[in-house]
């Protein structure tokens, strides 16, 4: 193995990042896809002339907190970030940067990685960080009852040797192109104190926050955790996340100054918020996930791909769009969002509103006018969507009796696999390297997903992708279009329109940042006076 170190020359591959790492045990900035309005921090732009210390930050969302999926990357991601870390973080680029791994090095063949660890971290109970912990969140997320949907990523890992306490090899069962998804997206929690996690009770990690009080249904608040590893940080003295599933209220809770800063607001309501000096807008290039219709392979009808092909063809995108998501976002039949390297416009754009081609698929398949129960979450925002694809389905023959859930069923259901025939979400991972996808994410996982679709062809390419080194030369790009093209036209994901993220903050609120997994890093973030 050898090492690398980037030079600030231009050129740098992803993939020589990956092999090599980043030297030094800096917490480096990352870009995050600003938008000009955050130069107003700075005392050209009449901003302060640096971060203030001291303030509770209040932030507003619509999905309450579910503790059982703390590590399933499902529903509600603003709390993990705040009190635990990761091994490292990706920038703009989907190259990794350090966080608690401060280097690290592929060998050659893929098969084993070497990681060099912070020696200056501590839990919150006062317990120190070691390369143990880093083998106890592998075997974390090992364990089926986390329902982790980069359980497959963890599970290529097969041994652990550890040279000392800071320095540690994980031996991988074959190459992964997606190693560092899984270094991203996993939580470093307390060992002794996991079950509690799961509970809901007790979260104990070595992040920014300690975790203070849970109030189910209505808030989460956090404290600045004096002891944290990276130097002057937190500026805020603590972190409330109000749980405003309304979404007029939520709009009223932001106008009124009682809550900073949100990512659930929706499209509509950012328009009538983007002049208003009180606010700040910023929008992040992969998007806020993919919203999609799913089916069930089992169901009556839709086990027939040439009615669900008829489905994508009945639903009106622009439509839809513009009435569910205020015209924030852009529609696509494919999952992947425009910065992700599977993106391609002539797959985003492969299906569209043509209702007599869907009435002549159903006509091909022996289907007269039908009747299928439609799943979808009981949040307002979200029945709204269920009624839009109900109408354009009915145009077409396809009656749908709408069943609204509670997200947490929801959530189960879809683990678990008992959708009915119809079900609409909205699903992330795309956002990453593009072998995720299709073994992590519920709705797309090639051995078990919430479809019951298998087919050699989908698990053979996918194996591929997930199984080397690299995911940017030109042998694994035509495999991701490979996946595209069976995701198309077996439509068992009938993707519709990637949603706009958007980050709407109070005029003090500076520095807050998503990572690619959408957990919050509230590390620089800060309240001007």
């Amino acid at each position: 193995m050898t090492a690398f170190t980037p030079s600030p020359a231009h050129g740098v591959t992803r993939r020589a990042l990956l092999r090599g790492g980043l030297a030094g045990a800096g917490l480096l900035a990352l870009a995050a896809c600003r938008s000009a309005a955050d130069t107003a921090a700075s005392p050209a732009a009449g901003g302060s002339a640096g971060p203030r210390s001291g303030g509770v930050l209040t932030v507003g969302t619509g999905i309450d907190f579910t503790p059982g999926l703390l590590f399933a990357q499902s529903a509600n991601t603003l709390v993990q970030r705040l009190v635990f870390n990761t091994l490292t973080r990706y920038d703009d680029q989907l190259r990794p940067q350090p966080e608690l791994a401060t280097s690290w090095q592929v060998a050659p063949d893929g098969r084993s990685v070497t990681l060099k660890l912070r020696e200056d971290v501590r839990f919150h109970g006062g317990r120190r960080f070691t390369a143990d912990d880093v083998v106890f969140a592998v075997k974390n997320l090992q364990n089926p009852a986390r329902s982790a949907q980069l359980r497959a990523t963890a599970a290529a890992v097969t041994d652990f040797r550890k040279n000392g306490d800071f320095e540690l090899t994980l031996i991988l069962a074959h190459p992964v192109s997606n190693l560092f998804d899984l270094f991203e997206f996993m939580i470093i929690p307390d060992s002794a104190t996991v079950e509690d996690a799961v509970a809901g009770t007790k979260l104990i990690g070595t992040g920014p926050f300690t975790f203070t009080e849970r109030r189910p249904g209505s808030s989460l608040t956090f404290a600045r955790n004096p002891d944290y590893w990276n130097p002057g940080r937190p500026h805020l003295d603590g972190v409330e996340i109000r749980v405003i599933p309304q979404a007029e209220s939520l709009l009223s809770s932001l106008r009124t100054g009682q809550t900073h800063l949100s990512y659930n607001v929706r499209g509509k309501d950012v328009a009538t918020l983007r002049n208003d000096p009180l606010f700040r807008i910023k929008q992040y290039d992969t998007g806020a996930g993919a919203y999609y219709i799913g089916a069930n392979l089992t169901a009556e009808h839709v086990g027939d791909k040439r009615v669900r092909q008829a489905i994508a063809w009945a639903i009106d995108r622009d439509r839809f769009l513009q009435q569910a998501l205020g015209g924030y976002g852009t529609i696509s039949s494919i999952p992947w969002p425009k910065s992700s390297p599977a993106y391609r416009e002539a797959d985003a754009t492969r299906y569209h509103h043509d209702p007599d081609r869907a009435r002549a698929l159903l006509k091909e398949a022996g289907v007269g006018p039908i009747t299928l129960p439609f799943a979808h979450s009981a949040e307002p925002g979200a029945t709204a969507v269920a009624q839009i694809l109900q109408y354009d389905l009915q145009q077409v023959g396809i009656q749908t009796v709408l069943q609204p859930t509670d997200s947490p069923t929801m959530q189960k259901q879809l683990i678990s696999q008992s959708m009915p025939a119809l079900w609409t979400l909205s699903h992330g991972f795309a956002q990453l390297q593009p072998a995720t996808l299709a073994v992590s994410a519920y709705p797309f996982n090639e051995a078990k997903n919430s479809s019951h679709f298998s087919s050699p062809a989908y698990t053979d390419v996918v194996q591929k992708a997930w199984n080397r080194p690299d995911s940017d030369s030109p042998e694994a790009k035509a495999l991701h279009q490979q996946i595209t093209e069976i995701l198309l036209d077996e439509s068992f994901v009938i993707d519709l329109a990637i949603a706009g993220l958007i980050e709407v903050a109070g005029s003090k609120v500076r520095g807050a940042d998503l990572n690619k997994f959408g957990y919050l890093n509230l590390d620089d973030a800060f309240l001007t006076a």
